[in-house]
């Protein structure tokens, strides 16, 4: 909820709640401009300069920006609000808009001199982010040395840090922990590899990096942000840094995706008022009971994802904003219902395209790309349904959970 009291930001401006909302007005009014860039944002393969300096102008990027560092600490439905705007757009945009918004979040449970690394000189700085461990971290005095390839990386382009997930071993080789590392731009390089079907203006290419140094207070086990026990709850104590990361991390990914079925559903019944069915004897698609039908069941669908997605959320701030423990049982329904919002809106963009007719298939049109943009989400491992399902399941029927991304 957001409040009205006075606060002041790292460098000493005054700030009010009232940003959060300013910050969805701004989102509001990029929106047509968002939409007439979206092709141009496919065709370059990466989110244009221009929309991530909008993005940065309207203070998204500040939403769960820690105080301490010219932040709003932002009330998380909102951010995903904004998120889920955008996305209904340009679906490409909402995407890298949503992983890099979230990452000052995941910043701001670091250790505090992380943080300082980071922001100490600018607090507009961005992080983009691969978690998967598809490298490899070695135990040294003082850290780690970490070594890997690293794919997924959307947004990259216009980050000059990056977290990168990968399990940590001993001296012996044996593994002794499992991280998110943080790395400034000097530490890695980028591979343009980013050729897709779907999601092809996130620029989701590959990290590489080659026996880099990474101090240990760059460094943040998946053990602590399990039990939202984190360091960097010493400078930042508000309830949005006790949220569990297999909460607000997963509801990232889930949440553009029911955007881009919203910007589906809008782009088919613009579409549909005005389409003449050809094979049916001229018939006026919004005069079809059938059309009718497919629309009601898709506008449900993309509904029910939403309301679980804000209603868990928002359950999980508030017990947090009155410093009451969050239920193991509360954050397992969150996995929950973020995976099967997705399905709801993969299954709602399905409905509306298979009722959009053959012109829909033209190259340009908003329709098939947000039904490849959405399909191309899908495919994120915090996606699949049947292991959060699982989850949930033995936790209802009291056998031990032990998943991270919880």
């Amino acid at each position: 909820m957001l409040m009205t009291e006075k606060r002041h930001d790292g460098r000493g401006v005054q700030m009010t709640d009232q940003d959060g909302r300013g910050v969805l007005a701004g989102v509001r009014e990029l929106l047509p401009v968002l939409r007439e860039r979206a092709q141009e944002t496919e065709d370059a393969r990466r989110i244009p300069d221009e929309s991530i300096k909008s993005l940065q102008e309207t203070g998204f990027f500040k939403l769960l920006q820690p105080k301490t560092f010219g932040g709003y600490e932002a009330d998380p439905v909102t951010f995903y609000t904004a998120v889920k705007l955008l996305a209904s757009a340009c679906g490409s945009t909402g995407w890298v808009a949503s992983i890099l918004g979230v990452h000052p979040w995941h910043l701001g449970l670091f250790e505090p001199q992380a943080q300082q690394d980071v922001w100490g000189e600018d607090v507009d700085v961005r992080i983009s982010s691969s978690y998967a461990p598809m490298g490899k971290a070695t135990v040294v005095d003082g850290g780690y040395r970490l070594t890997g390839r690293w794919s997924f990386s959307s947004g990259c382009d216009h980050a000059t840090w990056v977290f990168l997930g990968a399990p940590a071993f001993d001296a012996e080789g044996r593994p002794v922990d499992f991280c998110t590392y943080l790395l400034p731009i000097s530490d890695y390089r980028i591979e343009d590899v980013w050729d897709t079907v779907g999601l092809s203006g996130t620029g989701s290419n590959d990290i590489i990096v080659e026996d880099a140094f990474v101090p240990a207070h760059r460094a943040l086990s998946f053990q602590a942000t399990s039990k939202c026990r984190t360091p960097g709850q010493r400078i930042n104590p508000g309830p949005l840094f006790k949220l569990p990361y297999g909460s607000v991390h997963p509801s990232t990914i889930t949440a553009p995706i029911i955007g881009m079925a919203q910007g589906a559903y809008e782009a088919h019944v613009e579409h549909q008022r005005n389409r003449v069915r050809a094979a049916y004897m001229g018939e006026q698609s919004k005069e079809d009971p059938f059309a009718k039908v497919r629309v009601a069941e898709a506008a449900s669908e993309i509904d029910a994802a939403w309301l679980q997605l804000t209603r868990n959320i928002d359950e999980l701030y508030q017990l947090a904003c009155r410093g009451e423990k969050l239920p193991f049982a509360t954050r397992l329904r969150v996995r929950r219902d973020q995976v099967r919002g997705t399905e709801r809106a993969i299954a709602a963009v399905d409905r509306l395209f298979e009722n959009s007719g053959g012109r829909a298939l033209k190259r340009g049109t908003p329709i098939q790309r947000f039904w490849r943009d959405a399909h191309a989400g899908r495919v994120h491992a915090a996606n699949d349904p049947e292991r959060a399902y699982i989850m949930y399941g033995n936790g209802e029927f009291g056998v031990p959970v032990e998943n991270a991304m919880v």
